[in-house]
């Protein structure tokens, strides 16, 4: 092992959780997670024409406030270097846990373009292909900042720790006709039959908020349906302040997880359906909302940002 920074350590001994014996589970608790959501969904399941997904974006933006939810949905979606950032760093990540050398970071962000820009099944493959060079500089050094600090922060991701990268989960409900969905930015190590091992790790950028754990407990509960085993525990990194935050996962985690999603799926669900009206919430999203400029909450949380 090789020596490690301070910040480094901090994260090698936040994921680990030697005090705390791996829990055991009840082969059961899979089918029971599911029938809790299942019960809860249905009556509204039966009314779709399709399948809808509900990933945790839509969970979190339909919870915060019904309308931004609405007018995100309907909104054409448009690439720009903020959201590009995200992805190119998560890619380069990846490559950076798996290659055997140890490039640096602006040739992982580099690299991580030129694949993206190449992969036809990429959403964001021709947005890279037309960028102009100004943009192209910006999102090079935007992605190239985040790169780094993960690499001054994270410790070497040793192969015995089985790491995973961008792992797609999901649960089909009601005969498919609700789809829970996430994206894992890393997963590291494994369940050992009926006992918890896995770790789920998100990487963040910005502050801190309440609802990245909320995103972390869904994947928990996706990773619970998919398996059968519970993570061991959940960790969010936040590389610009070189926090990491972790929760150790029990069944109470996981049955809050339950009640948020029910909550969530249910309000996206009616509002697909239009059996309601979408309420307004006045939040910090009102900023960059698509509806901004003629919902009545936006101009109330203008005002209450003004007055503090």
């Amino acid at each position: 092992m090789p020596v490690l920074n301070p910040a480094q350590q901090a994260v090698l001994d936040g994921l680990r959780a030697p005090e705390r014996p791996r829990p055991r589970y009840d082969p059961g608790l899979r089918d029971e997670l599911r029938r809790h959501l299942e019960d809860e969904l249905a009556p509204l399941a039966g009314l779709l024409d399709g399948p809808a997904f509900v990933s945790k974006k839509a969970l979190g933006d339909v919870l915060a406030c019904e309308a931004h939810h609405t007018a995100q949905a309907g909104a054409p979606f448009e690439w720009n270097v903020a959201l590009a950032r995200g992805v190119v760093v998560h890619r380069a990540v990846q490559l950076g846990v798996f290659r055997r050398d140890s490039p640096p970071p602006l040739e992982l962000v580099d690299d991580a373009i030129e694949r993206l820009a190449d992969d036809p099944d990429a959403r964001i493959a021709d947005y890279l292909l037309g960028l102009p060079e100004a943009e192209r500089a910006d999102l090079r050094g935007a992605a190239s900042e985040v790169v780094s600090a993960f690499a001054e922060l994270w410790p070497p991701l040793s192969r015995h720790w089985v790491p995973r990268t961008e792992t797609s989960v999901r649960a089909e409900l009601c005969g498919g006709k609700v789809v829970l969905s996430g994206r894992v930015d890393l997963s590291l190590g494994a369940p050992e039959g009926e006992r918890a091992g896995r770790v789920l790790v998100d990487l963040k950028t910005g502050a801190t908020s309440a609802g990245h754990l909320h995103d972390l407990r869904f994947y928990a509960l996706l990773e619970t349906l998919r398996c059968g085993v519970p993570p061991l525990r959940l960790a969010t990194s936040y590389l610009e302040v070189g926090h990491l935050a972790v929760e150790d996962v029990d069944e109470d985690v996981l049955e809050a997880a339950v009640r948020r999603t029910v909550q969530g799926s249910r309000a996206v669900l009616e509002l697909r359906l239009g059996l309601r009206s979408p309420g307004v919430t006045p939040n910090p999203a009102c900023r960059w909302c698509p509806a901004r400029a003629t919902c009545d909450g936006a101009t109330r949380w203008e005002e209450v940002r003004l007055a503090s």
